[in-house]
């Protein structure tokens, strides 16, 4: 084999090499930064949720509060 097709091949390698790698630590990277979203969304729903519960709450205390005037 002459060294410029042994040298073709090494650079072939190489490259493919470094293309897998860099598509591999992208796809880490993506799932990674997906789980924090997924995480803040969580929290964000459970809020959402939190507070709707909440206002449920509140407009009854204001409807008993509202009921005892009345009753006076």
């Amino acid at each position: 084999m002459s060294e410029t097709i042994i040298v073709s091949v090494i650079s072939l390698v190489g490259t493919l090499g470094g293309a897998f790698g860099g598509i591999v630590v992208a796809n880490k990277l993506t799932t990674y930064r997906i789980e924090q979203l997924e995480k803040k969304v969580e929290k964000h729903n459970n809020i959402v949720e939190r507070t709707f519960e909440l206002e449920g709450k509140m407009r009854e205390a204001e409807h008993d509060i509202m009921e005892m005037k009345g009753k006076k």
